[in-house]
Order: C-alpha cells, then structure tokens, then sequence
C-alpha cells in the first residue's frame, strides 16, 4: 500500500476528509492519486536504479534560487529524494514539517518553505477567530525555524464565504500584525499565499495579487511577504511578467508548475517558464523559486528538466 501524504493543512474535526480536501485534491491532485493507483507495482515504487542513471549537476549559472516541494515526490523516501536533489545542485526542499527539517539538513540542504501553524488554506487569516491558534502557533515554532536555517513559513488568506474584500482585507492585516514581530525579531519570512479559486481552491480569498498586494501595503514588514504561485496566477490573471515586475517587492517565495494540467513545466503547456524566470531575476529577487508541479513522467527526470529550464 502507497501511502500518499497531503501537502496542505486541513480541518482534522471535518467529518469526511476527502469534502473537506483543499480542491487540489478533488481536481490535480486527486488525478495523480489516480495514477498511483493504476499504475504497475515497478513504476509505482519507483525503485531506485529507475533514476540512479540520472545523474550529475544541473545547476549550471544558479543566478535564480531553485527548490522542490516535497509533496509531488512523496512515493520517494525522503532520504533518497534528498540525495537527489543534491545531485542536482538543488540547495533546498519546499513544504516540509517541522520533523523533516533537520533530515534535509544531513545532506546540506534547507528547508525552504517550512509548515508553522499558519492555519489551513480554507481557515485562516481573514477570520479573526482563527488569529489567536495561528499567532500561537507561530510564536512557537518561527524561532525553531530560524534555529533550523528555516527561512520561510506558509500561511493562508482563508476562503471567503460570503465575506466582503474590505473586511477581509481589514482582517488579514490584523492578523499578520500579531505576528510580524516574532517574524522580524527572528529574520523568518512568514509568506501568504495566492492561489486560484477558478479550478483549485474554490473560493479562496486571496486569488488576485491585487488584494494581496493591498495587504501587505498595509503590513509594511520585511518579514510578510506573498508567496507568488505562478501556476495559479497564470489561472486568474495571466500577464504573469508583468505583474512580477510591478509587485516583486512585495514577493518572497514563487511556486512554479504547469498551465493547465499542474504538470511538468516543459512545451506542453502554455507558460515560457525562462521567461518568467529571467523576469524573477533582473528585479534583484534573492529568494527561492520552488518546483510545485504533478510529473506525469518518471519524476527526477522531469524535476532535471526542470531544473535546466530555470537556470537562467
């Protein structure tokens, strides 16, 4: 039995997981559990002599950070993956737990995106109830994460059930003020992030940068930040290079993946992903770029390709 780990928080007092599941799970993500399922026993574990002949350094100019969410590669243990990222030239792992964090260290990589407590993506910063959990939280674990090397940590704009921009908006800024402190007292970036509510994450708030870009105006911290996915903004906005250029001041993080589909960011899909990434470059951005796409195809080959096609 494959057991699959979810990469996003979710309501542990849902009484039905799966309708409880952030959209990934009920749209691209659940396809990619699918796949698992009907795919053979070899591809499905995915023995490792399948991607020990992929080897050496792709990395070649590094003038762009890279990393890897660790959820897409789930059915490769931990250890191995963290081999072969390094393999790669890849100097971090995005979206892990706080119990991974010193494993990926063993092998000379950090963190890049660390779970802190940030509240789950449909319950989070736009509900004021649920600021006193997510502040305590953080209070906790932002300084184990600056004692990690840990240089982010993750949270949600929250869905909107029927609530106003005006007042979610008032309401995000309380929150992220209750934590900014703890965030710059320790040199940790606490990042919120966009996400699309076309496809994905029906109703999520924080689905146009604009909104997000309001908040942290409003913020005004060098440690609250927006975690830019590509992948989902292309979805609702497109004009992806532009609004990168005209808001990378208030970008601390980027998610890559694939449009449509989430998959691998190669020709099939519709992003020019150099581009983009030659974009990220010439604003002075110093932070990383994570990999947060399905493969479709033997994964460390595709995560290689990827890799070559960002290394701009």
């Amino acid at each position: 039995m494959i057991r699959i780990k979810y990469p996003y928080p979710f309501d542990s007092s849902s009484p039905s997981l799966i309708s409880h599941l952030p959209s990934p799970f009920k749209m691209t993500r659940r396809n990619w559990i699918a796949q698992i399922a009907t795919a053979s026993l070899s591809t499905a574990l995915l023995p490792l002599r399948s991607f020990a002949e992929q080897s050496g350094r792709v990395v070649k100019n590094g003038r762009l950070k890279q990393s890897v969410s660790r959820w897409c590669y789930g059915r490769i243990l931990l250890p191995d993956f963290c081999r072969a990222v390094a393999e790669m030239g890849l100097t971090a792992i995005d979206l892990l737990e706080e119990k991974d964090w010193q494993t990926v260290r063993e092998f000379g990589l950090v963190c890049s995106m660390g779970y802190g407590g940030g509240g789950s993506i449909p319950n989070a910063l736009n509900v004021k109830a649920n600021h006193d959990q997510i502040a305590k939280n953080f209070e906790q674990s932002i300084p184990r994460a600056a004692k990690m090397g840990v240089p982010n940590v993750i949270t949600f704009f929250g869905n909107r059930r029927g609530m106003p921009d005006t007042e979610a908006l008032d309401n995000c800024v309380a929150g992220l003020n209750r934590v900014k402190k703890i965030a710059e007292d320790n040199g940790v970036t606490v990042c919120v992030e966009l996400l699309n509510s076309k496809v994905d994450h029906k109703d999520y708030h924080g689905d146009h940068t604009p909104f997000g870009v309001e908040v942290m105006k409003a913020v005004a911290s060098p440690r609250v930040k927006l975690l830019y996915d590509i992948y989902h903004m292309q979805i609702m906005e497109g004009d992806v290079i532009r609004t990168i250029r005209q808001n990378h001041q208030f970008i601390g993080h980027y998610h890559t993946g694939g449009v449509p589909g989430r998959n691998e960011i190669d020709s099939s899909q519709e992003l020019n992903y150099p581009a983009v990434c030659r974009a990220i470059v010439e604003t002075g951005f110093t932070g990383y770029l994570a990999h947060e796409f399905v493969p479709k195809r033997d994964p460390l080959t595709s995560l290689r390709e990827a890799v070559a096609l960002c290394d701009v």
